[in-house]
């Protein structure tokens, strides 16, 4: 299936914080989703956003709703699960 992503506006804001090489990764492994829900992903449970992308110390928190991605946060691991959603 083909997904359409969709970057909210914190999560644009969020790539401004991280280092430039790590941005680069970060949205490639957001693009390889395009083409279905393949890497480092998992069903978080209790939480909101539902689904988490891992790419090294960062975390890609997302939703699927029908054929689209909304990609909510992009943080590092040890903050991104404090902000609840």
């Amino acid at each position: 299936m083909k997904y359409i992503i969709e970057i909210t506006p914190k999560a644009s804001k969020d790539l401004k914080s991280i280092p430039k090489k790590d941005v680069v990764k970060v949205i490639e492994k957001i693009n390889e989703m395009r083409n279905g829900l393949k890497g480092d992903i998992k069903r978080l449970t209790n939480f909101t956003p539902e689904y988490r992308l891992r790419h090294g110390d960062w975390r890609v928190l997302f939703e699927v709703e029908g054929d689209k991605i909304i990609v909510y946060r992009i943080m590092n691991r040890k903050d991104v699960y404090r902000f609840g959603g």
